[in-house]
């Protein structure tokens, strides 16, 4: 594994993404140009993860100002077909509608080009410095000591810069507190296998791979003393949802006293929706499941129940990590008062 970054945004001309269907086998990137490579690269999980997602986001608002025009209505139609690429995760509408509002402020379509190319760069900027700020409030948690258990991917593959949960699991680790990580395959797509894997490899943690289905015998046997998951949307009460299984692992982990915590920007957060129930989760296709990539052990026919997402409710979680301190229950007057502050 070289050194790699997931986006590089590149003023005036697109970007540059590590194509994350092709980890751990062959890190290739790829050039982004136009608004559909974007979308296309969003919505096939060549670059995924809540808070890379909002970045590239941005990054895509600022390709739309080079290839459509800076105008109003060029922009906002832009914005919309980025943002039904991936309905669920919050950062990358909120992201969008950022940029949207920066450029609003300048006057001629030159202005708004440099505008939402700054913006871009501040994105990632921005969430470099969250990722800094979630590790060191989040390293301390109860729990998190011995072996813990994560779930999908949360490193520097999901926000570009060190990571949601597994940039807390990483300082842990280096305080001595964390001796092992455990990683769920993470089925369909294997987000757990494929990049959490490569990414502990590469921070030197030692950690151990386990079929999903093994998740809930492991935590019961008292191997691991926390769970720790991102998220990609935390509503009102504090519902969160994240990769599909998190709810199951935390159902679990509260059956047996092991705390489960959340760990996700403020940019995560949703005020507006009232509870997990509304939150729009997003169905794959057929395809994903029943096999890998072109190699299927599932026979033809009968169709597959494919959904992105779960919802966690508030009452399993422990804690939630954020970059400006750690919330806890209750979560609706929590939640209010952080976004009031941050809004």
């Amino acid at each position: 594994m070289s050194g790699y970054t997931p986006i590089r945004i590149l003023p005036g001309e697109g970007i540059e993404i590590l194509d994350q269907t092709l980890l751990p086998h062959e890190e290739r990137y790829l050039r982004l140009g136009t608004v559909a490579e974007v979308a296309e690269a969003i919505r096939s999980l060549r670059v995924r993860g809540a808070p890379l997602l909002g970045v590239t986001g941005a990054s895509g608002m600022a390709i739309a100002g080079e290839e459509r025009g800076a105008g109003a209505a060029a922009l906002a139609e832009a914005a919309t077909e980025l943002k039904a690429t991936r309905p669920t995760a919050v950062d990358l509408g909120a992201t969008i509608d950022e940029a949207l509002a920066a450029a609003e402020g300048a006057a001629r379509q030159d202005q708004r080009r440099a505008v939402l190319w700054e913006f871009a760069e501040r994105a990632l900027t921005r969430q470099r410095e969250r990722d800094t700020a979630l590790a060191r409030h989040g390293r301390e948690l109860p729990g998190l000591e011995g072996a813990v258990l994560t779930h999908c991917n949360t490193g520097g593959l999901a926000t570009g810069g060190a990571g949601t949960a597994l940039a807390v699991i990483a300082e842990a680790w280096r305080a001595g507190r964390i001796e092992r990580c455990f990683a769920t395959e993470t089925r369909p797509l294997l987000q757990g296998a494929r990049l959490t894997m490569w990414e502990l490899g590469a921070l030197g943690i030692p950690g151990t791979l386990l079929p999903d289905t093994a998740a809930a015998s492991l935590i019961a046997s008292g191997a691991v003393s926390a769970v720790i998951t991102g998220a990609d949307r935390i509503v009102a009460n504090g519902d969160g949802a994240n990769k599909v299984g998190t709810y199951g692992l935390a159902a679990v982990a509260a059956r047996h006293g092991v705390p489960f915590y959340l760990v996700a920007p403020i940019s995560t957060f949703d005020a507006n929706t009232p509870s997990g129930e509304a939150i729009p989760i997003e169905f794959r296709g057929d395809g994903e499941v029943g096999g890998f990539g072109d190699e299927r052990w599932s026979p033809d026919g009968g169709g597959a129940y494919n959904p992105a997402f779960d919802v966690t409710p508030a009452e399993l979680i422990a804690g939630i990590v954020t970059e400006t301190g750690v919330l806890r229950p209750p979560y609706g007057p929590a939640i209010a008062a952080l976004t009031a502050r941050n809004g």
